[in-house]
C-alpha cells in the first residue's frame, strides 16, 4: 500500500543550502553553479528558516535596480513561510500537498532541523519501484 511508503524512504539528503546572511549574489551564483532553481536558508543549527528561489533573486535584482543599489543578504528576498514535510509523511500526502500548493518540491523537517528534500520525481521514482515491486508479487 502507498501509504506505507514514507517521504524520508526517498528525499534527497544531500542539499545545497543558504544562510540569511550570505550575499544575494553569491547565492545567485551558486544556484546557477547547482543548476537548481532555489534551495532551503537554514541557520547555524541547521533549522530551515526560508527559501530562496530564483523568483526571489529576480525580486532583488529588480529592487535593486530600481533604487540603484544592487545587491543586499538573503535574508533580504527569501520567502520565510514555508510548507514542511516530515521523513515520516506518506507519499500520498506528499503527492496532495504538491497538486494542492503547486509545488515541485518540499523541504522535509524532523524536530525542527532541515533533514531533505522530496521531489515531484522522487514521488514518481516511490510509485515507480512500488508498483514494479507489487507486479513481481503478483507473477512470483
Amino acid at each position: 500500500m502507498l501509504k506505507s511508503i514514507k517521504v524520508g524512504d526517498y528525499m534527497t539528503r544531500h542539499l545545497v543550502t543558504f544562510r540569511s546572511d550570505m550575499d544575494l549574489f553569491t547565492a545567485i551564483n551558486r544556484l546557477l553553479e547547482h543548476n537548481i532553481s532555489g534551495a532551503p536558508v537554514v541557520d547555524s543549527q541547521g533549522h530551515l528558516i526560508g527559501l530562496l528561489s530564483e523568483g526571489d533573486c529576480l525580486r532583488g535584482i529588480l529592487a535593486g535596480a530600481y533604487h540603484e543599489e544592487v545587491g543586499g543578504n538573503v535574508s533580504a528576498y527569501m520567502a520565510r513561510e514555508v510548507e514542511t514535510v516530515t521523513s515520516q509523511t506518506d507519499i500520498i500526502e506528499a503527492s496532495e500537498r504538491f497538486l494542492r500548493g503547486r509545488r515541485r518540491r518540499l523541504p522535509v523537517v524532523d524536530d525542527g532541523v532541515l533533514v531533505g528534500q522530496i521531489s515531484r520525481h522522487d514521488v514518481l521514482r516511490a510509485v515507480k519501484e512500488f508498483a514494479l515491486h507489487e507486479q513481481g508479487r503478483s507473477r512470483g
